[in-house]
C-alpha cells in the first residue's frame, strides 16, 4: 500500500491506520473537517516515516464540496491503492426518537455523506483499475436495536451500498471491504464504561490493514464480534423484541 487516501483521517481509528502506514514509508492523502488537526497529524506522520502527506478539508455534509476534494486527493496521489473512508459520528438515540431533524442530520453524516464520498471514489477507482475501497461501518448495521436503531440503520445502509459496490466493481479489479468495528475505545466514547469487549484503535486499525493485504471483503473487529453478531441475528424476532438491547 504505497499511497493511501483516508477520509476522516483525524478520527481515532483513521489516525492508527495512518500511523502505521506512515512507518512503511506510504504516500499519505488526508481528507478532514479539521484544518488544524489535519495539520497536527500530518506533521506526526511525517516524523513517523511517511514518503508524502497531502492534506484537504473536507465537510460531510457539504455534498457539493466531495467531488472537489476527492479529486485533488487522487490527483496528489496519482495511483490510489487504498481509499479508507472513517467519517461518522456516534448520535444520541434519545435525541433523535425526539426530533425528526436530528435523526436526519445524523442519517446524513453516517449513511448519506459516506454513500456520496464512495460513489466518487468508486468512478475513479474503477477507471484506475485496481485497488481497494475500504469503509468503516459498524456491527450496530447488522440488526436494529433501541439503544441505537439510528446510528444503526445508517450503517447499515452503508454495508448494503458496499456488497453493491463490490459486485459492481469485481469485474475492474478493485476490492471493496467492509470494516464492522464493535465497541472501540475513542473520543467518541469516552462517556461509556469500558469493559472486555472493547478494543483499542490500533487494533482495529492492525485489522483493517490486514484485510486490506488478504484480499477479504468483510470484516469484524475484532474477530469474536463475527460470532457475537451472528447470535444476536439469529434470535427469532419474537424473542428479540422483548430484550433491552
Amino acid at each position: 500500500m504505497d499511497n493511501v487516501l483516508i477520509v476522516g483521517a483525524t478520527s481515532a481509528m483513521a489516525a492508527a491506520v495512518a500511523r502505521r502506514l506512515a512507518a512503511t514509508g506510504a504516500s499519505l492523502a488526508l481528507l478532514a473537517r479539521n484544518a488544524d488537526k489535519l495539520d497536527t497529524l500530518a506533521a506526526d506522520l511525517e516524523v513517523r516515516g511517511a514518503a508524502r502527506v497531502s492534506r484537504h478539508t473536507f465537510d460531510a455534509l457539504a455534498p457539493d464540496e466531495h467531488a472537489a476534494a476527492i479529486e485533488a486527493a487522487f490527483d496528489a496521489l496519482g495511483q490510489v491503492d487504498l481509499a479508507l473512508v472513517c467519517h461518522g459520528s456516534l448520535p444520541d438515540q434519545q435525541a433523535c426518537q425526539d426530533d425528526a431533524g436530528t435523526a436526519l442530520r445524523e442519517l446524513a453524516i453516517n449513511g448519506g455523506s459516506a454513500v456520496g464520498v464512495l460513489t466518487h471514489i468508486a468512478s475513479r477507482m474503477e477507471r484506475q483499475g485496481s485497488g481497494t475501497i475500504a469503509a468503516i461501518t459498524s456491527v450496530a448495521g447488522d440488526r436494529g436495536r433501541q439503544s441505537n436503531y439510528l446510528y444503526g440503520a445508517a450503517k447499515g445502509m452503508v454495508s448494503r451500498f458496499l456488497q453493491g459496490l463490490r459486485n459492481r466493481l469485481y469485474a475492474s479489479g478493485v476490492n471493496v471491504i467492509d470494516i464492522k468495528p464493535g465497541f472501540v475505545d475513542t473520543p467518541m466514547t469516552a462517556d461509556f464504561d469500558k469493559g472486555p469487549l472493547w478494543a483499542a484503535p490500533d487494533k482495529v486499525a492492525a485489522d483493517i490493514i490486514r484485510a486490506v493485504e488478504k484480499g477479504r471483503h468483510t470484516v469484524y473487529t475484532p474477530w469474536f464480534w463475527r460470532y457475537i453478531m451472528l447470535v444476536i441475528r439469529a434470535i427469532p424476532d419474537p424473542v428479540f423484541r422483548r430484550l433491552k438491547l
